[in-house]
């Protein structure tokens, strides 16, 4: 069986893997567009933090680990298009044109940054930064920048923000929405972290939509925002990123936002065809509507999955609970399954409860804000959110693995976690929900 795989970052390389680990004498094939392979995405952000000492360092699989797995990967190679019906991929390798058949295909393609709504996104002053070779044109551009607009109030514009603040650049973030980080926070827990963005010279533009970005003669940018305008040395786009799918045959379905239609089992509409990652919808929340989420541990769990169905439909993808953290402004942040402000758009009647925790027994512990999201009337837990000035990043999977499971607030109560004065304190964080009934918020849904 020979198994040709579209994409060599984090979906592609996990489902390589996978297709190894349970077919043994399968040949696997990774075709890469890129000279090299398994680059981290925000490496960047990993340098500018001080976490990798240069962004060589900045990849979670070697070119050596993947062959002696057996692995075959092609670099710089460019698909240009697939046949499904004739089980062909045609591709472009240093500008000679190649063909290559397949048994099984699996489209890991990813996503890029460029924003087709913004006119003037593909101007030099914008500066992209998910491959290694533009992270390290970004690095210099930067580096010379004093005036640094960010577009896009999410995780990635977020850490960038932080990061490119405490190197005192004047940094301008523009967002759309009301908040930063809508998608993952409700606006009064993300509070503390937009006034330290503020404190810390961030110049926060909220319900701004850029229209357009035009260079200037002296190298710098003016972004247009409605009737304002903002002139600045660089520009990062950290808006939402979409998959580039032109080499698709007429065979493969899409969605109406352009990512492809697969099944539970990653399986797309052509035969022995799946596809993973940033280029599909998942299904999220309770009414398993489908949403465009493209984060890595989806990447990597759909990767595993599309994997294991490859001769036959074994294992469901059980869906994405949108688990994100990290460490903003001084600040660890992580949520998990849905916010009380989407909660709105579903059928379920949700109430929500706040709970500030301390964190050990003692007197001099930090403490942890918690949001808990659930069903008033089985009680099952659907989304929580974390904001502490200690790590509390670990605890978010616990939540995620009961909401995953379907526990209700009273089984969170007899989770049987250890105990020690000096790391816990009465109760775990994560089974607090004992005492809901004493902070519950005024506001219900």
């Amino acid at each position: 069986m020979k198994v040709v795989i579209i994409g060599a970052s984090y979906a592609g390389v996990a489902a390589a893997l996978e297709v190894r680990k349970q077919h043994k004498d399968a040949e696997v094939i990774l075709l890469e567009k890129q000279p090299t392979l398994g680059y981290i995405p925000n490496g960047l952000h990993l340098y500018w933090n001080d976490q990798i000492r240069s962004l060589d360092e900045a990849y979670f699989i070697t070119e050596k680990q993947l062959k002696v797995q057996q692995i075959h990967f092609q670099l710089n190679t460019t698909v240009k298009k697939i046949h499904s019906v004739l089980k062909e991929v045609i591709y472009d390798q240093n500008g000679i044109e190649e063909k290559l058949t397949y048994d099984k295909l699996i489209i890991a393609t990813g996503s890029s940054q460029l924003s087709q709504k913004i006119i003037g996104s593909d101007s030099e002053q914008v500066v992209r930064y998910k491959r290694h070779e533009e992270a390290e044109a970004a690095l210099a551009t930067i580096k010379a920048s004093k005036r640094v607009a960010i577009i896009g109030g999410g995780q990635v514009g977020i850490e960038a923000a932080d990061l490119l603040s405490r190197q005192q650049k004047q940094v301008t973030l523009i967002e759309s929405m009301n908040y930063v980080l809508f998608k993952y926070f409700d606006e009064e827990m993300i509070q503390p972290v937009q006034r330290k963005m503020n404190e810390q010279g961030v110049d926060l533009r909220l319900n701004e939509t850029v229209s357009a970005i035009q260079s200037e003669a002296e190298q710098s940018a003016v972004i247009q925002l409605g009737t304002d305008s903002i002139t600045s040395d660089t520009v990062l786009l950290s808006v939402n990123v979409r998959p580039d799918l032109h080499f698709l045959d007429e065979h493969i379905q899409l969605h109406m936002d352009q990512t492809i239609a697969v099944d539970e089992y990653m399986r797309t509409s052509a035969k022995d065809v799946f596809a993973i990652g940033d280029c599909i919808q998942l299904t999220f929340g309770e009414d398993s509507e489908m949403a465009y989420i493209p984060l890595v541990n989806n990447a990597v769990r759909t990767g595993i999955v599309a994997a294991s169905n490859i001769e036959r439909a074994n294992i469901p993808f059980k869906g994405s609970l949108r688990t994100i953290g990290t460490f903003v402004f001084g600040y660890y942040i992580a949520s998990t399954g849905i916010t009380e402000a989407e909660s709105l758009f579903t059928s379920q009647t949700v109430k929500s409860v706040r709970q500030e925790v301390r964190l050990n027994s003692l007197s001099n512990s930090e403490t942890v804000m918690i949001k808990w999201i659930y069903d008033e009337s089985s009680r099952v837990l659907l989304g929580a959110q974390l904001v502490s000035k200690t790590d509390i990043l670990e605890k978010i999977n616990i939540l995620a693995l009961a909401i995953q499971t379907k526990q209700t607030l009273e089984d969170l109560q007899q989770k049987d976690f250890f105990f020690h004065p000096a790391y816990t304190s009465l109760l775990s964080t994560t089974n607090l929900s004992t005492w809901l009934h004493e902070e519950e918020d005024e506001d219900e849904i």
